[in-house]
C-alpha cells in the first residue's frame, strides 16, 4: 500500500512546515546558551576550549536569530496565531523558553563579551539585566494570571512544564551573579538584591508546583515516554537556586560595606552571607540531584519507547544548571574530587548535547516534528 502524502515529509511544502514552528523551538538555543556557560566553568580547561565556547555562543546566536526568523513568518502568515500561542493549553508554556535563551545570550555576553570588551559592554550588560529582571517579572505574573484564570487543570494533567513560566525571573539571580563582578559597588549591590529577591520567588513557585508534580506521580505515575524527559525540568530549580545564592554571595565579598545590615557590627555582612550560601546551595544541590536521580531512572526504563520530543532538550539545560551548581559547591569547599566528577559530566553534557541536536534533525527531515497536527499548537 503506497504512502499518503502526509506521510511523505519530504511533499508537506516547507512554507506550511515553518507555520508550525513553536515557542519550544527555544528550547535549542537555551540548551546551546547553557553548554556555552558550562564549557566556560568547567574545572579542568585547556588551551582552545574559551574559544570553543565562543564558536558555541556564536552558534547559539545563529540559532535564534534563525528560530526569530521562523517563528516572525509563522506569525506574519497567520496573525491570529501570535495570541493563540500565548493562549494555547501546551505552547504556552514553552514561551518561558524564549526569556531562558536570553537568559544565557546576558550570561555570556557577560563571560565572554566584558573580559575583552571596554566598559560600554559593562554598561550595556547592567541595562539588560533590569529590562530582563522587568520583563521576566511581568511575565511570571501574566502568564500564572492566565493559566489561573484558564481552564481547570487535573492533577493526572499536570507537568514539570507549569514550572517553566517563572524559571525566567528565578534566573535573575544566576545572572546576578555573574554581572555584578564587574560592576561598581554602587550598581552592583541593587543588583545582588534583586537577584537575591527573584531567585527566592522563582524557587519558592517551583517549590508549590512540586507539591502537584509528586501528587501527579504518585497517582498517576510517570509520563508518556515522548514527553519523559521533561521531567528534568525539576532538576533546575534547587540546581541554578543553590548557584546563584553562592555565586552572588562570593561578589558581595568585594561589593558590600562591612556592615550591610542595619543594626549589626560584629560580623562582615558578606562572609556571613558566603558561609550561609555554600551551606544552603549544598542542601539544595540534594534536592536537585533526587529529582536528577528519578528522571535518569524513569528514562531508562522506557528507551526503546521514547520518540523525539521537542522536551529532549531538558536532557541539556537543566542538567547543566545542575553541573554548574556542583562546580560552585566543589570550588567553595576545594574539592578535587568533585572537580574531577564535574569535568566527566562536562563531557556527557556535551556528548548527550549531540545526540539529541542529531535526533532533532532527524526528525525533522522524518516528519515527526515541525509537521501538521504534530506540534505544541496541536489542537487537544
Amino acid at each position: 500500500m503506497g504512502s499518503t502524502d502526509l506521510d511523505n515529509p519530504l511533499w508537506c511544502p516547507w512554507g506550511e512546515r515553518l507555520r508550525h514552528i513553536t515557542w519550544g523551538w527555544y528550547m535549542i538555543t537555551m540548551s546551546t546558551g547553557g553548554l556555552a556557560l558550562l564549557l566556560h566553568n568547567t574545572p579542568h580547561q585547556f588551551k582552545g576550549l574559551s574559544t570553543i565556547g565562543v564558536i558555541v555562543f556564536i552558534f547559539n546566536l545563529a540559532l535564534f536569530v534563525t528560530i526569530s526568523i521562523g517563528l516572525i513568518y509563522r506569525f506574519a502568515c497567520t496573525p491570529s496565531s501570535f495570541k493563540r500561542s500565548l493562549t494555547h493549553p501546551t505552547e504556552s508554556l514553552f514561551f518561558g523558553t524564549f526569556w531562558l535563551t536570553l537568559a544565557t545570550i546576558i550570561s555570556n555576553i557577560q563571560v565572554y563579551g566584558v573580559p575583552s570588551s571596554g566598559p560600554w559592554l559593562t554598561v550595556v550588560v547592567r541595562v539588560l539585566f533590569w529590562i530582563y529582571t522587568a520583563l521576566t517579572y511581568l511575565v511570571a505574573v501574566l502568564q500564572y494570571w492566565h493559566l489561573f484564570s484558564g481552564r481547570t487543570v487535573t492533577l493526572q494533567s499536570f507537568t514539570t512544564a507549569w514550572i517553566v513560566p517563572v524559571f525566567p525571573v528565578m534566573l535573575t539571580g544566576t545572572i546576578a551573579s555573574l554581572v555584578a563582578e564587574d560592576q561598581p559597588p554602587a550598581q552592583a549591590i541593587p543588583i545582588i538584591v534583586a537577584g537575591t529577591a527573584f531567585q527566592g520567588l522563582g524557587f519558592i513557585v517551583a517549590l508549590l508546583m512540586y507539591a502537584n508534580y509528586i501528587g501527579r506521580l504518585m497517582t498517576g505515575g510517570f509520563p508518556d515516554p515522548d514527553t519523559r524527559p521533561g521531567m528534568f525540568i525539576a532538576v533546575g530549580p534547587p540546581a541554578f537556586t543553590g548557584l546563584a545564592l553562592s555565586g552572588m554571595a562570593k561578589v558581595a565579598i568585594s561589593k558590600f560595606p562591612v556592615h550591610y545590615v542595619t543594626g549589626t557590627s560584629n560580623v562582615p555582612t558578606a562572609e556571613v552571607l558566603r558561609i550561609i550560601s555554600v551551606f544552603i546551595a549544598v542542601f539544595l544541590w540534594a534536592v536537585s540531584f533526587w529529582f536528577f536521580s528519578i528522571s535518569v531512572l524513569s528514562i531508562l526504563t522506557c528507551l526503546h519507547d521514547l520518540t523525539f520530543h521537542l522536551t529532549w532538550w531538558s536532557f541539556i539545560f537543566p542538567n547543566t544548571g545542575f553541573v554548574l551548581a556542583t562546580i560552585e559547591i566543589g570550588k567553595e569547599l576545594g574539592s578535587n574530587a568533585i572537580a574531577v566528577t564535574c569535568s566527566v559530566l562536562t563531557v556527557l553534557i556535551v556528548v548527550v548535547y549531540l545526540l539529541v541536536g542529531i535526533s532533532h534533525i532527524r526528525a525533522v527531515y522524518r516528519g515527526e516534528i515541525l509537521w501538521p497536527g504534530k506540534d505544541e499548537d496541536k489542537a487537544e
